[in-house]
């Protein structure tokens, strides 16, 4: 069988995650508008009869402004030395800018030793008659084996670029089970789905310092009811009062939304109880940023 490990960079909001969640047929990395979603590597195990790939799902590429960041940029770069091929995701609707021309001199040192594949997404925004100069533009760059157009939010090409990489991955073992679909644990995957319903909802100043830890998980002896308690983390005194909102209004919203998403994926009942701390500055601390699981 073809198996190996795939990685998906690009710069911060350009759409990845939402094509894995494409590929995966459920949503198991978190999405917004916001920029740097992602904060860690997520891997998510995909099957088919003739190849399991293993996607590495990894943060946006933007220049670093406190620790948290550079710790998400040394964990884009790093990933591209220990897959087996390297996708790349552009946005066409934005010019190619210092961001993409940087990830492009990166890849450059794995041409003919990895396989590296070029997605333009957003296909479905453009003019038909717009996309093959598009793809000549990208192809004259001499970096791509393949070069698909797709749409991350449709799934369009999806089947495509699958089919790429099961032509281009090494023949190689079964490297987890059939039903294992994910690395990460379900309390980061909890984590993960309420730290996206406080961004979905809060202020421009906030979502970035915001951090989910998941306490406690636990069902109920004889009942399909799960009790989870979990803590949002801040940065300030007043991030916890947006938070709160006036009479907990806002934390009431995040917990609704959060506790509909989390019945989805657990099929059980949710009682979800979540509190506010002020931890401050957390991202400028690498300490705080390493007892928060990004190290």
């Amino acid at each position: 069988m073809k198996s190996g490990f795939v990685t998906i960079i690009g710069r911060s909001n350009v759409g990845k995650s939402t094509f894995l969640n494409h590929i995966m047929g459920q949503k198991l990395s978190i999405t917004s508008n916001k920029p740097q979603t992602t904060r860690n590597k997520i891997q998510l195990i995909y099957n088919s009869e003739d190849a399991q790939i293993i996607f590495v799902d990894t943060p946006g590429i933007q220049k670093p402004k406190n620790k948290l960041g550079s710790y998400m940029l040394g964990v884009s770069k790093e990933t591209l030395g220990e897959v087996d091929v390297i996708t790349v995701m552009v946005d066409p609707s934005k010019k190619i800018g210092a961001i993409d021309q940087w990830i492009f001199d990166e890849i450059k040192s794995f041409k003919g030793k990895t396989p590296i594949i070029l997605l333009i997404n957003k296909v479905d925004e453009m003019n038909k008659l717009d996309i093959l100069p598009l793809i000549d533009q990208y192809a004259k760059l001499n970096l791509f084996q393949e070069i698909i157009p797709i749409s991350a939010i449709n799934g369009d090409n999806l089947e495509e670029y699958l089919q790429a990489l099961e032509r281009l991955l090494p023949e190689g073992p079964q490297y987890f089970p059939d039903d294992m679909i994910t690395d990460q644990p379900e309390k980061f995957i909890v984590a993960e789905f309420i730290r996206e319903k406080a961004l979905e909802n809060l202020q421009e100043e906030v979502p970035h310092g915001v951090m989910v830890v998941v306490e406690s998980m636990k069902m109920r002896i004889n009942k399909n009811l799960m009790d989870v308690e979990a803590t949002i983390f801040v940065e300030r005194k007043s991030h916890k009062g947006i938070i709160i909102g006036k009479n907990g209004s806002m934390l009431k919203k995040i917990g609704t939304s959060s506790r509909r998403e989390l019945e989805n994926l657990l099929d059980t009942k949710i009682n979800l109880q979540i509190w506010v701390k002020v931890s401050k500055d957390w991202r400028e601390k690498e300490n705080l940023v390493e007892r928060f699981g990004y190290k």
